[in-house]
């Protein structure tokens, strides 16, 4: 009876948690019960309602619609303003690039291109399979580079087990058991969607069971190499997975359409500094190309050390005949690619629209020298990257897919655009602008760089190394753009407080949202890959404590090298506020 009953509670403990944490919070109504309290009340109740997700993450961002008029702090028509912003053209215009590209299958060729350039050798085929992934989520979202490239890698990994299987032909193979069962591939899938909450990958998943036993004549004597072998192909499929997992990370930091904290950043800028023109396409990809590449560079090595072994000679070994793995490898990737056929026009006009999006992009405002925007002198500021974004990805529902011996048919569809656009994210981000200018309007945000003025007395760079380790561990089991948008309103009035550029905060903060590497449930592509099954959690977190530290590191040179010159981080600009008896610090 009690174990029954405890199960009934549990089942339900996240409606205990929604009514629970009102009921925590409301000392500060019935107690304190100005602005700013009635203000914090709100950001804390979402923050937990996000860390926790007992309420979907886009409804959590409703709140502000509904508290906030409730208390007095902003009108329900003011609030609603700040649901739609720059951000959502910006993203339309990306999302309707994606969809051409993944319609087309233009992602594929890019990929396997990619991949051929490097070849089969393991450790290269690893990093190959790497830049394909982190070049694809530059441009489109991290989920959808991962869901385009494991069905490809997987296919591949499958050829190389195949091959191991077949040189062992012949003779009992006691060492490789591929066991393919409908049951276990439901268990697999299943328990992916538990641990991602509803992300699994689009393509059928094939798990492969690997079953490591010794031969009846040789288990008295030890290991037997075939096992040995074995054993390698398995810690090669661990490698490969999780680098596909976080190359997807690691490239969405590039650029600003790459990932939904960055854009969340560069929206949350304009509202709030609203005279700041410093953060645009280029700039941001002068500072984060290289960290990615750097970060992809050093997270393929450690994977490689990790996994596969210490041996680097490989690095300097030239030409020598390929092992039977490496040819089924090759097989495989030249199958694919002339699967794909010749290239077709809808994969040229989209990679034509694609490369003049980011031309466009880059020389908009470069800020070296005039771009292409000073043509409209007399609009100053009115074209933004979203502008760029929203005109080409209008287009292409415009320009006809096929010759006109066939009927009229765009190169995407309503319907098609529909399925990519994240519309949970959309929302999720408008209810953290809405939450940001609350905390403006009810004076919270004076109040807490008030109370955060005796940091200045820390060094800056200890100040921002505690702000980086915070975000990093939050964002582990909260969702990136949830824990960006939780402390984006917290960081700027500290910069401000401390006196020191605001971006000199907010930017590795930003960049650290994205280091989810340590569980499933962290984001969606570590959900993904550990459904196919080569992995378990262990796996993840041994490799993804390395890579956080790697990131992490990556950061803080960037900030305090090349991006000191590049956004002028060394001096208090002049479209931040001034507090009045701030305790000026410089870093």
């Amino acid at each position: 009876m009690l174990k029954r009953l405890s199960s009934g509670l549990w089942n339900y403990h996240s409606l205990f948690l929604i009514i629970l944490t009102p009921l925590l919070l409301l000392p500060l109504l019935l107690v304190i019960g100005t602005k700013e309290a009635e203000c914090g009340f709100v950001l804390l109740l979402m923050a937990i309602y996000w860390v926790t997700e007992v309420i979907p993450l886009s409804m959590t961002a409703m709140l502000p619609a509904i508290l906030f008029p409730i208390f007095g702090i902003m009108k329900s028509s003011s609030v609603a303003k700040e649901y739609f912003k720059d951000f959502h053209l910006l993203l339309v215009g990306v999302i309707c690039l994606a969809t051409s590209i993944e319609k087309w299958g233009l992602h594929r060729r890019i990929a396997l291109r990619l991949v051929t350039l490097v070849g089969v050798n393991p450790a290269w085929l690893m990093l190959g399979f790497m830049s394909g992934c982190a070049f694809l989520s530059m441009w489109v979202q991290n989920t959808s580079a991962v869901a385009m490239v494991m069905p490809i890698v997987e296919a591949v990994l499958q050829q190389i087990l195949k091959a191991k299987e077949g040189a062992c032909a012949g003779e009992d193979n006691y060492n490789l058991q591929l066991d393919e069962t409908d049951q276990q591939t439901e268990q697999m899938r299943e328990t992916a969607r538990d641990e991602s909450q509803g992300d699994a990958p689009k393509e059928p998943v094939t798990c492969v069971q690997i079953q490591i036993s010794s031969p009846p004549a040789q288990a008295a004597e030890g290991e037997s190499p075939s096992s040995s072998s074995t054993k390698q192909d398995l810690m090669f499929c661990k490698a490969m997975s999780l680098g596909i997992a976080y190359s997807s990370n690691i490239g969405g930091i590039t650029t600003l359409p790459g990932t939904s904290p960055n854009l969340i950043f560069s929206e949350y800028l304009n509202q709030i500094y609203p005279n700041c023109n410093c953060i645009n396409f280029g700039n941001w990809l002068l500072l984060c190309l290289p960290i990615s590449v750097i970060m992809l560079l050093l997270t393929w090595t450690w994977l490689y050390w990790l996994f596969i072994g210490s041996d680097f000679r490989f690095l300097w070994k030239c030409g020598g005949e390929q092992s039977r793995k490496e040819k089924a490898a090759r097989k495989v990737i030249e199958e694919e690619l002339r699967s794909l056929g010749p290239i077709r026009s809808q994969e040229i006009i989209t990679g034509i629209i694609f490369l003049v999006m980011v031309l466009l992009w880059l020389t908009r405002s470069p800020g070296f020298m005039p771009g292409w925007a000073s043509l409209f002198p007399h609009h100053t500021g009115y074209i933004t990257d979203a502008t760029v974004a929203l005109t080409l990805g209008f287009l292409l529902f415009i320009i006809p897919a096929y010759q006109p011996s066939r009927k009229y048919e765009a190169m995407i569809s309503w319907k098609e655009f529909q399925a990519s656009m994240p519309w949970k994210v959309a929302l999720l981000v408008g209810g953290g602008f809405a939450l940001a200018e609350g905390t403006k309007e009810s004076g919270l945000s004076l109040w807490v760089a008030e109370l955060l003025t005796p940091l200045g007395g820390l060094p800056v760079l200890a100040t921002i190394t505690v702000v980086c380790i915070i975000v990093t561990t939050l964002t582990e089991v909260a969702s990136n753009a949830a824990t960006v948008t939780i402390f984006l309103p917290i960081l700027s009035p500290l910069a401000e407080a401390i006196h020191v550029n605001p971006l000199y905060v907010l930017i590795p903060a930003t960049l650290c949202t994205s280091f989810s590497f340590l569980l499933p449930v962290s984001n969606p592509p570590n959900a993904i890959v550990f459904a196919y099954g080569h992995l378990t959690i262990m796996d993840m977190v041994k490799a993804g404590l390395g890579v956080n530290v790697i990131g992490f590191l990556c950061v803080m040179l960037a900030i305090v090298t090349w991006g000191v010159p590049l956004f002028s981080l060394h001096t208090y600009p002049d479209w931040a506020p001034v507090l009045p008896g701030f305790n000026s610090t410089m870093p």
